[in-house]
């Protein structure tokens, strides 16, 4: 990680990848994102050109943390008319076409901040990994089962997106570096 003084998201400091959750952990299957990203930050380590971001409910304005990287990998609790714990993953190629779908639940803020970076000249290689959510309206901090059951998985999808970037990542109760498949480490 960056020097605790130095913004990360300098451009001299920018990420070369972002894994970014976004939602809100007060309404239940909405906070999927966040539930993710905290468990990443708590159980592994990545090098310096990952940076790994509670986005919220920030919307556009996380354009300042978006513009900055190459690739972009977003979590989040995605409306794909599957069932609830459907895992979803949308490639770059397919956003523009989803914009009017509105599946994320915070896609129109967080894609207008993504079609704002053609402005800025940057738009980072992105692919957004998300859940089909069973509850988002309800207030609780508890993902519901379904849901809940998918966070392991989509830890290891981000892991795997990780590594097609030649990302290699470690267990922060491991010392040895991991490679490979991520569905075989347990």
């Amino acid at each position: 990680m960056a020097d605790a003084s130095e913004n990360p998201f300098d451009a001299a400091n920018a990420p070369e990848i972002l894994v970014l959750g976004i939602g809100s952990l007060l309404f239940s299957d909405d906070g999927f994102g966040i539930h993710v990203v905290r468990r990443l930050e708590a159980e592994y380590t990545f090098p310096d050109r990952v940076h790994v971001v509670d986005g919220g409910v920030l919307g556009v304005n996380l354009l300042g943390v978006i513009s900055k990287p190459r690739h972009l990998i977003v979590v989040d609790a995605v409306r794909n008319r599957g069932k609830p714990g459907d895992l979803h993953r949308i490639d770059h190629e397919e956003i523009p076409a989803r914009i009017r779908a509105k599946n994320s639940l915070h896609q129109v803020d967080f894609l207008e901040a993504l079609t704002l970076c053609q402005a800025l000249d940057n738009v980072p290689r992105t692919v957004i990994l998300g859940v089909e959510p069973l509850d988002v309206e309800t207030l609780g901090l508890a993902l519901s089962p379904p849901v809940a059951a998918q966070v392991e998985p989509v830890i290891r999808l981000v892991l795997a997106e990780l590594e097609r970037l030649g990302v290699r990542w470690s267990r922060k109760d491991s010392s040895a570096d991991v490679s490979g498949d991520p569905f075989a480490h347990r």
